[in-house]
């Protein structure tokens, strides 16, 4: 069973996705969390797999909890579902470790598919979300700071690809779906800002991610 608990100060949001949650045999909602403190109590006492966590509550508010999480929690997958779609909040959050970013109009499919894909510790993203993180990069940065955007999983993929693996050689070698490595390579890509598997490999390269001696010659 995933364990979810549900953070959102508004009670019939809770109650709503309670029920609808409920409906899924594999989804077992542990608690409901009103604002940001209690929330953060909730996870270390309840240690779920997921946390669903709206953004826009009193501080401290979902970014700030989002954080806390990924630093004191980093096992825990964290699904952000809120009411806004700004670019910014967009970017911040996923910047900050959510897995998926999903609005409140989501459908029941896509909110159970998050949540599933954050148990196994992977993110679903919508086209103008991946777009919207692309352009949050495009200002830049340091390649540590670039490389610290993304999760241990993509980090793995990464560092196949500056080794010179093609996807199926990476799935072998992490053990895991060809399919889901391409999952993988498409997010890293929009985290980064870059464009092609080549520049993915110099940013891992540059960060010192995996040593130049055991990288091999990229194509260009």
């Amino acid at each position: 069973m995933i364990r979810v608990l549900l953070v959102d100060d508004h009670a019939v949001v809770r109650q709503g996705l309670r029920f609808l949650l409920a409906q899924e045999p594999d989804v077992e909602v542990v608690g409901e969390s009103p604002d940001g403190a209690r929330a953060l109590a909730d996870v270390r006492a309840l240690r779920p797999d997921v946390l669903l966590l709206d953004l826009m509550m009193p501080p401290p508010d979902g970014l700030d909890v989002l954080e806390a999480v990924g630093r004191d929690h980093p096992e825990v997958g964290v699904v952000v579902l809120t009411s806004s779609s700004d670019d910014e909040l967009v970017v911040r959050a996923l910047r900050a470790g959510a897995l998926s970013y999903l609005t409140k109009t989501a459908s029941v499919e896509e909110i159970s598919a998050a949540v599933r894909a954050a148990a196994r510790g992977e993110g679903l993203l919508s086209g103008p979300d991946l777009a919207k993180l692309v352009r949050g990069r495009a200002s830049g940065g340091s390649p540590r700071d670039a490389l610290a955007t993304l999760s241990t999983r993509e980090s793995e993929v990464l560092a196949c690809l500056a080794r010179g693996r093609t996807n199926r050689e990476a799935a072998r070698e992490l053990g895991i779906g060809e399919e889901t490595v391409k999952t993988h390579v498409t997010r890293i890509l929009a985290k980064l800002g870059v464009q092609d598997r080549t520049q993915a490999a110099i940013v891992a390269l540059q960060g010192g991610l995996v040593p130049l001696d055991e990288a091999l010659d990229r194509p260009s």
